[in-house]
C-alpha cells in the first residue's frame, strides 16, 4: 500500500512515525476520569475517548468543559463487559432494538452485540451518544469503538456516516479486504470495510495505518513493556491504546485487570518515559490534528 497521505498533509515524510497515544474508557468509572485528566496535564498522552452511557461520563464532560484544549473523542459503546457494574442504551428501552440483554443492559461481549443489535437502532443509539456528548460541552475530536464492536458490516456504514456528519475522524485503518480478514472480520464485513476505506481515502478522510494496545494481563515492568512497544512503531499513523485508571476501591471492585490499568496510569507519569519519547524519533499527534484534515463531504 502507498504511504499514508496524512503524513504529507501533516508536514511529515513517508518514513516518519506519527503516533496518537490514546486513553480508552474515560467515564467508565471515577478512576478513569482522574487518570485522563492527570495524564493530559502531565503531557505524555495526546488523546482520549469517553463512554457516554457510563455512570462517570458527567465527570469526564466536566473535565472537558474546564479544559477545552484537551483532545477528547466519543468511545461509541454498544457493550457492557463487567459482571456487576453495567450500563445500557440511552436512546431506548425497547427490547426489539436488540441492544439489551435479559437484564436490560448492553450485551457483555462483541459477538453478542453484533448478532442481536438491529442496525437502525444501533445507529440511533450512537447518534444519541454523540449528541449527549455535545450537549454536555464536549468538543469531540474523533470517534472510535468500544471493544471493536462497530467493525461489522451492519455498523460500518453508519459509523462512517456519523463521523462525516460531525466532522470527526473515526478510528478506521487503511486495510484491503485481506487485511481486514486477517484483522478478524468475517467475509461480508471485510468486503464492506475495504470498499469504504478506499472511498474514504479517495475523498481525503484521514485514516490510520496501525494499532497497538497495551495488554491487560501483565502489569509487571510496565515501563519496559511500553518502551518495547513504542520501539516497534512503524512508519505511518499509529493509534496506541492504553487503559489508565487511578488506584481506587471502586476500580478494584469493577475490573479484574485493575493492576494493568493502574500500571498504565503510573507509567505515563514517569519522566523516564518522557525522555524516551523525546529521543525516540516518534512524532506524537492528537486526533485534533487529523480533524483539521477532514473533508467537507465524502
Amino acid at each position: 500500500m502507498q504511504p499514508n497521505p496524512v503524513l504529507k498533509k501533516l508536514g511529515l515524510s513517508d518514513k516518519d512515525k506519527a503516533i496518537i497515544i490514546h486513553t480508552d474508557d474515560s467515564g467508565m468509572c471515577q478512576a478513569s476520569v482522574t487518570a485522563y485528566a492527570d495524564l493530559m496535564a502531565f503531557g505524555l498522552i495526546s488523546s482520549g475517548a469517553t463512554m457516554v452511557p457510563c455512570p462517570w461520563f458527567p465527570e469526564a464532560a466536566r473535565v472537558c468543559r474546564e479544559h477545552p484544549e484537551y483532545d477528547m473523542g466519543v468511545h461509541l459503546t454498544l457493550t457492557s463487559e463487567w459482571n456487576t457494574y453495567r450500563w445500557g442504551p440511552i436512546s431506548t428501552r425497547d427490547a426489539n432494538s436488540g441492544l439489551m440483554d435479559e437484564e436490560g443492559f448492553f450485551y457483555h461481549d462483541t459477538p453478542e452485540a453484533q448478532e442481536h443489535a438491529v442496525a437502525e437502532a444501533a445507529l440511533l443509539e450512537l447518534k444519541t451518544q454523540v449528541e449527549r456528548a455535545k450537549a454536555a460541552g464536549i468538543k469531540s475530536t474523533h470517534m472510535d469503538t468500544h471493544m471493536g464492536t462497530l467493525a461489522h458490516s451492519k455498523f460500518i456504514p453508519g459509523y462512517i456516516e456519523l463521523g462525516m456528519a460531525n466532522r470527526n475522524p473515526i478510528m478506521m485503518f487503511r486495510l484491503n479486504e485481506l487485511g481486514w480478514r486477517l484483522a478478524g472480520l468475517d467475509g461480508a464485513a471485510a468486503k464492506v470495510a475495504a470498499k469504504m476505506v478506499a472511498q474514504m481515502e479517495e475523498a481525503g478522510m484521514p485514516l490510520l495505518d496501525h494499532m497497538f494496545m497495551m495488554n491487560l494481563e501483565k502489569p509487571e515492568e510496565r515501563l519496559e513493556q511500553v518502551i518495547s512497544a513504542l520501539k516497534k512503531t512503524k512508519p505511518g499513523v499509529t493509534h496506541f491504546i492504553i487503559h489508565p485508571s487511578a488506584d481506587t476501591p471502586e476500580l478494584r471492585a469493577i475490573c479484574p485487570d485493575w493492576r494493568c490499568r493502574v500500571a498504565d496510569y503510573q507509567t505515563f507519569q514517569d519522566e523516564r518515559l518522557r525522555t524516551f519519547i523525546k529521543d525516540s524519533g516518534l512524532t506524537v499527534i492528537g486526533y485534533r490534528d487529523l480533524q483539521a484534515l477532514m473533508p467537507n463531504q465524502l
